[in-house]
């Protein structure tokens, strides 16, 4: 039949069909159609749900028992006596039957009911989990405590919270009881349970434990929209302690699902994590996004650079959870013999940065990377599931389509060039959109203006606070969006890139970490032997983020009063071990601006190891020798090579 066809007929078409090919691999044109559809569907699924009046994930969760019991939920690597692990696997069956019988207990012996807000001191272990759920099932919300804060952090936490009964796990009982009487007098009303947990695991799995479903009417009465809250995740924030952000129904059930389905887990995907579960990482797109899909999750204690691959290796994980700096400590780490050898076809996470990114991938035979931006308050996020060598280094990256639809979502605005930290407006009072190539502040659009808690539910009990993350009057006289309070830049492909954080704040070992806070706490630690102390966060060749640095002016140039000061930061139990500053400076005078401002960006831009003279001294935290010492040229090259662990 070709030989009938003109030879430049055939030529013409065959030059349409590579035009088509090559525009449709520029534009992502097959792949946004195919994302749009399944979106469409998921918003159908979710409006269903709605008038159904079922808000809560409970019920995603009970349709996965229904529809696949038996297929794993959860496999938990637990460390064994001897060096190793073994697995504690339980099915979407299993979980349920657990769950229930839990709540029965907590309701019987506990007295929980719905409506009522509980705090969960817990570490990584399947209790968790089982506790978590047990929550939704009797409509009662879960507080996800921060395991590393305690002291006046961790009363500030509950009281905020409005927390009834305070649950704390084995491992964190002794050091929760040595400040419980301080707990109970400044915690009004808060009730402090320590749980046994194999006792009761033991119990709930050997026992006649009866099994106790709330009713669906009692359930929804505090679940009464989308935007209600389904759980309280504590974020450090840009100022002072931790706040308790709402997730929201929305976001653990729609945005999981997508989340979910970008990252392509499947009922037979195996998703390891190591993240902590008190952050929305873990709980909301590891668990969450893993579940909905019916898929399992491989739950790790925590993080460890020497064994990882063995427990990727006996888990059959799939998919690998990941926090940047998670990928430079593995990439940093001496080769071990099963790194190549998993069954992982995706890593996926945020903080992976572009000058590693290939090489993450190249070394772990990984071929999929999924970067996403998001915070566990913000009401959207950004996601680049990157394949081959496009798109590495982005948190955003779709098609020509999708990027047409999000430009009135979200946008990077221009900042005022006389403050950074402000944002620019022109003559008629309105922002403007940056150019390719220019760095700008991310802001995502809160569509009922004149309801913003239906797109943007903020902290609980600080409205102050949510307010402030709330931007009027941005396009046009009453529109509302949410500021990320973050900088990003975009390229002529409309790929969107992570720069830094605005404000007093900075990410250290995956953390946001509130300078004030950290100022204030030294302080106090001091006993009033400092004058004046400035925390900033600055950036360490081959590392991710900023480290902590503190520039104190004390009463005294002792270096008795200097040893003491560093002793009092080192064994301070209000901070924690991200927000304990890694260098310490003291010196005469804090530099200020002309309008008696603290100059940060000079600390900022601090050089190293020895100031910008070469003679000061600056300590930094060394902690093989528990102590902070003098940061010498020798540290210093130890720490920017990875020899030294900071």
């Amino acid at each position: 039949m070709s030989q009938l066809i003109p030879e430049s007929i055939q030529n013409k078409y065959h030059n349409i069909i590579e035009t088509l090919a090559n525009y449709n691999e520029t534009h992502q044109i097959t792949t946004d159609i195919k994302l749009i559809t399944w979106v469409v569907q998921r918003i159908l699924l979710h409006l269903t749900m709605s008038i159904r009046g079922e808000f809560s994930y409970w019920y995603y969760f009970e349709s996965m028992v229904k529809s696949q019991p038996s297929n794993m939920a959860l496999s938990f690597i637990k460390p064994t006596t001897t060096p190793g692990f073994e697995l504690e696997n339980y099915t979407f069956q299993e979980t349920y039957d657990i769950v229930l019988r839990l709540s029965s207990i907590l309701v019987e012996e506990y007295g929980l009911q719905s409506g009522d807000v509980i705090g969960m001191d817990y570490t990584n272990k399947p209790m968790f989990v089982f506790l978590w759920f047990a929550c939704w099932n009797l409509g009662v919300t879960p507080a996800f405590l921060n395991t590393n804060v305690f002291g006046e952090p961790l009363r500030h936490c509950l009281n905020t919270a409005e927390v009834s009964q305070f649950f704390v796990c084995t491992e964190l009982s002794e050091r929760v009881k040595e400040e419980e009487k301080e707990i109970l007098a400044r915690c009004q009303g808060v009730k402090v349970n320590y749980v046994d947990d194999e006792q009761l695991l033991h119990r709930i799995l050997n026992e006649n434990c009866s099994k106790y479903r709330e009713s669906d009417d009692i359930r929804n009465k505090s679940n009464s929209t989308d935007y209600s809250t389904a759980a309280l995740i504590f974020t450090s924030g840009t100022t002072g302690l931790p706040k308790p952000a709402i997730m929201s129904w929305r976001k653990a059930g729609f945005g999981a699902s997508l989340y979910s389905y970008i990252v392509q887990i499947n009922p037979q995907a195996i998703v390891y994590t190591s993240m902590p579960l008190y952050h929305s990482t873990a709980s909301i797109l590891g668990l969450c996004s893993t579940w909905l899909r019916g898929g399992c999750v491989a739950l790790a204690v925590k993080f460890s650079v020497s064994t990882i691959w063995d427990q990727c290796c006996l888990s059959k994980a799939t998919h690998l959870q990941y926090v940047g700096e998670v990928c430079r400590y593995l990439l940093n780490s001496k080769k071990h013999p099963l790194e190549r050898e998993h069954s992982l076809k995706v890593a996926y996470g945020n903080g992976l940065r572009a000058d590693v990114w290939a090489e993450f991938k190249d070394r772990f035979s990984i071929e999929h990377i999924g970067e996403f931006y998001a915070s566990t308050e913000s009401p959207f996020a950004l996601t680049n599931f990157q394949s081959g060598d496009v798109g590495v280094g982005a948190c955003r990256k779709y098609g020509s389509i999708i990027n047409k639809i999000l430009s009135y979502q979200q946008c990077l605005i221009k900042m005022d060039p006389e403050d950074s930290s402000q944002v620019y407006r022109n003559a008629a009072g309105f922002c403007e959109v940056v150019g390719s190539g220019e760095n700008g502040e991310l802001i995502m659009n809160l569509f009922f203006a004149a309801n913003s808690k239906k797109m943007f539910q903020g902290y609980k009990n600080n409205t102050e606070e949510s307010q402030s993350k709330v931007l009027r009057n941005v396009f046009r006289t009453g529109d509302a969006w949410f500021r990320s309070g973050d900088l990003l830049k975009k390229d002529h492909f409309d790929y969107w890139y992570f720069v830094d954080r605005l404000g007093d704040t900075f990410r250290w070992k995956s953390e946001n970490v509130s300078t004030n806070e950290v100022e204030l706490i030294i302080s106090n630690a001091a006993h009033g032997s400092i004058e004046e102390v400035v925390v900033v966060g600055v950036r360490i060749p081959g590392y991710e983020g900023r480290a902590g640095y503190a520039v104190i002016k004390d009463k005294s140039a002792s270096a008795e009063q200097h040893d003491m000061l560093l002793t009092q930061i080192y064994q301070s139990q209000e901070l924690t071990n991200y927000s304990r500053p890694i260098f310490v400076k003291f010196v005469s005078k804090i530099k200020h601006t002309d309008n008696f401002k603290i100059s940060k960006k000079s600390y900022k831009d601090e050089k190293f190891p020895a100031g910008v003279s070469g003679d000061e001294v600056i300590y930094w935290l060394d902690n093989s020798q528990r102590k902070y010492d003098i940061l010498t040229e020798n540290a210093w090259e130890d720490i920017i090579n990875g020899k030294a662990r900071i």
